[in-house]
């Protein structure tokens, strides 16, 4: 097979892979959960269903944004975009459904300060059943004017974390803590002392909560089972805008969903663990494919890009770095397979490593590569450098056949007479040729037994 065949199957087997890692992304962001009511959590939104609202007021709208996954920059440049486009189009409102494990703390604080900015009510609902406002999300939906959650979520668990997941030291930590809590305590406050305590217990316990207990707890203001319902309850609820008390006014309303842009899309798409994990291995191997075919370039070229994308990633989530360290000596062990008489050996250790690696690089447990894209990851990784050690021990078992070595055992003609020296022709040309036994007469065929500079030593030809 041709080599530049090869390298087009190989760009195509790795996209493949790479397309089953956002399926499988969004696959996991999409949880199958049934929506249906529960009893003991519907009593109060039984006098305001959907169904008995309002019909949708042309001349009212709210804008609503959708976030899933962790705290990351493309989510700030989202809601201050959302925020923006509410405060210019009149909205009565802006509603962030959130499903989110959290987060680093900067980031966080960014988000914060935006929803408290913001010159329009702002609601954070926590969004579908299964969705989780865990970690940093807890002070994000505290820090909005209006918080609701779905039947089926949970708020809370917001201790912090070193930023590869581990726990911090005893005076970091103190420190971390106590701002964490000073912050929560100023977001709940409005909302009485008994949000402000389970607040800080959620920072120092890393309390949770279900939707109906925060409800009761006063964390969170509603308790809504779609969009259509928390309007309905919204609807007259007043909240403190920039200093200035605001009467929503939200039954009916028109819901216009505010979508990521396609570039937003793709790089929240970027920074979930395992499209991250996938282009981190990708760009390594592409890149060794490069070195060892030479000249195409397109490999080379996806390889870079793939890197850079990965470090963008790996940059905005919290990394181990022995997992870092672990995915690197997979590699090394692969390349050093092919040249090494190992037969194999290696791989099979640097395909132990590279899963060990995955498993590990995100150690936060709101972090996980998908056991799924590790498995096939491994698995195409493993079985390119398998095919590579293969090749390259057939490679060292094959008789050589050209340049000098490739001399050896062919077979030639005398034409002068070989007593100590002479000449022979070989493959078109005249070489200078010394007989390593006997002379030999002009005509007769000698074998080349070896090579010394442009000097053949040759033997006479078994007549066979």
């Amino acid at each position: 097979m041709k080599r530049s065949n090869m390298g087009w199957i190989w760009i195509l087997t790795w996209l493949a892979v790479l397309l089953l890692g956002v399926n499988g992304v969004a696959a996991q962001e999409t949880p199958d959960v049934d929506q249906t009511p529960q009893s003991d959590a519907g009593d109060q939104s039984d006098d305001v269903s959907a169904a008995d609202a309002d019909p949708p007021d042309s001349t009212r709208h709210v804008n609503v944004l959708t976030i899933e996954g962790p705290v990351t920059p493309i989510m700030i440049s989202y809601i201050e975009r959302g925020i923006q486009t509410a405060e210019r189009d009149g909205a009565e409102a802006l509603i962030i459904q959130l499903d989110t494990p959290g987060g680093q703390i900067d980031l966080m604080s960014d988000i914060v300060q935006a929803l408290l900015r913001a010159d329009v009510p702002v609601a954070v609902y926590v969004f579908p059943p299964g969705a989780y406002a865990a970690s940093a999300g807890t002070l994000i939906t505290l820090g909005a004017h209006v918080a609701a959650m779905a039947p089926g979520t949970t708020i809370g668990a917001a201790s912090p974390v070193g930023s590869q997941g581990e726990d911090l030291g005893e005076t970091l930590e103190t420190k971390v803590k106590e701002d964490l809590k000073a912050q929560a305590r100023a977001l709940a406050q409005r909302r009485g002392e008994g949000a402000v305590a389970w607040a800080e217990s959620a920072v120092e316990e890393a309390k949770a909560a279900t939707a109906e207990e925060a409800l009761e707890m006063g964390v969170i203001d509603f308790v809504a089972y779609d969009l259509d319902d928390l309007l309905a309850q919204m609807d007259g609820f007043e909240v403190e805008v920039n200093q200035r008390d605001v009467i929503l006014s939200t039954a009916g309303a028109v819901i216009q969903e505010q979508p990521m842009s396609f570039v937003e899309q793709f790089l929240h798409i970027v920074t979930n663990p395992t499209i991250a994990f996938i282009l981190l291995t990708l760009g390594i191997n592409a890149l060794l494919f490069e070195l060892s075919s030479p000249g195409g370039y397109v490999a080379g070229i996806v390889g870079a890009i793939c890197l850079l994308l990965a470090f963008y990633a790996l940059g905005v989530l919290p990394v181990n770095y022995t997992g870092l360290i672990l995915i690197a000596l997979a590699f090394v062990l692969f390349a050093v397979d092919i040249k090494a008489p190992t037969h194999g050996v290696l791989t099979v250790g640097g395909i132990v490593a590279l899963i060990a690696g995955a498993l590990i690089l995100f150690n936060s447990p709101l972090y996980r590569v998908s056991l799924g894209a590790i498995v096939a990851v491994a698995a195409v990784t493993g079985l390119f450098f398998a095919f590579a050690v293969g090749k390259a021990v057939l490679a060292q078992k094959k008789t050589v056949v050209t340049g000098r070595e490739g001399l050896i055992g062919k077979v030639g003609e005398v034409r002068t007479l070989l007593d100590r020296e002479g000449t022979v022709f070989l493959q078109g040309e005249l070489w200078d040729a010394e007989a390593m036994d006997e002379a030999v007469p002009r005509g007769e065929s000698v074998e080349v037994v070896a090579v010394s500079g442009f000097r053949l030593q040759v033997r006479r030809a078994s007549r066979d």
